[in-house]
């Protein structure tokens, strides 16, 4: 005599651990890789993604077709989030579409913005920390050596920063007289100088210290003073003051 197979009628308990993370799982495996990222960033909040993440679903936003392998792209050839963001323009033009370039410029600009609104009315010289973030920001990634000065009033309160020169990975120009015409235009009081190097080292070279004694003689003479040469490799700055080089 044959018996014919049992039926279960048990239907799964939506509240299975288990079968709740299994009924998920197969509903991401009908979403697309971006779609999965932004459910996850809606869910637990965007602090829980990882770098080429967040940059892939700013490239979505700006329309990039296939953000994510883009986003890859642009971590593989950059090295990172910071560096793929301070790329140049054209070097980014080769992997992303014209908006999304410009989106990651402006998100770029706004971080930067962000760290420098801690300094109006302050003093940088008695903020030491607030300074390191925003410089820190602000030459986060650069493919290039880049030459800036934090121009201060009377109070030695920040009146602007601005760069002053732009060279190659090992090299940017610096003229002093230039420095010391934008000082007078602004009538600032005083002036902290700053670079990065783009090896990550902050360590000083014989130029760094020679250009620094040239401007702070120079500036003396004009009665100008030069507080500081501060010095951004990676995630770290070198203060020429607190070193006893200058």
């Amino acid at each position: 005599m044959s018996v014919s197979p049992t039926l279960s009628t048990t239907q799964p308990d939506p509240f299975d651990p288990a079968v709740a993370e299994t009924a998920t799982l197969m509903r991401f495996d009908l979403m697309d890789r971006t779609a999965r990222v932004r459910s996850i960033a809606r869910r637990h909040g965007p602090h829980v993604l990882h770098d080429v993440e967040v940059l892939e679903l700013h490239l979505a936003r700006a329309g990039q077709e296939d953000a994510g392998a883009a986003a890859d792209a642009l971590i593989a050839r950059f090295g990172g989030l910071a560096a793929a963001l301070a790329a140049d323009r054209a070097e980014l033009g080769r992997h992303v579409g014209e908006e999304a370039v410009f989106d990651l410029k402006l998100l770029r600009e706004t971080a930067v913005r962000v760290a420098a609104a801690a300094l109006p009315g302050r003093q940088p010289l008695s903020s030491s920390s607030a300074v390191q973030i925003y410089l820190k920001t602000l030459m986060a990634g650069l493919p290039r050596e880049e030459f800036w000065v934090i121009f201060l009033d009377r109070k030695n309160q920040l009146l602007t920063s601005e760069r002053l020169g732009q060279g190659t990975v090992d090299h940017a120009p610096v003229y002093p007289r230039e420095v010391l015409r934008r000082a007078l235009e602004l009538g600032a009081s005083a002036m902290i100088l700053v670079h990065n190097h783009p090896s990550g080292d902050p360590s000083p070279s014989r130029q760094d210290l020679e250009m620094t004694k040239t401007i702070a003689d120079a500036a003396k003479m004009l009665g100008l003073h030069v507080w500081d040469h501060m010095i951004v490799g990676g995630a770290r700055v070198l203060s020429l003051k607190s070193e006893g080089l200058m």
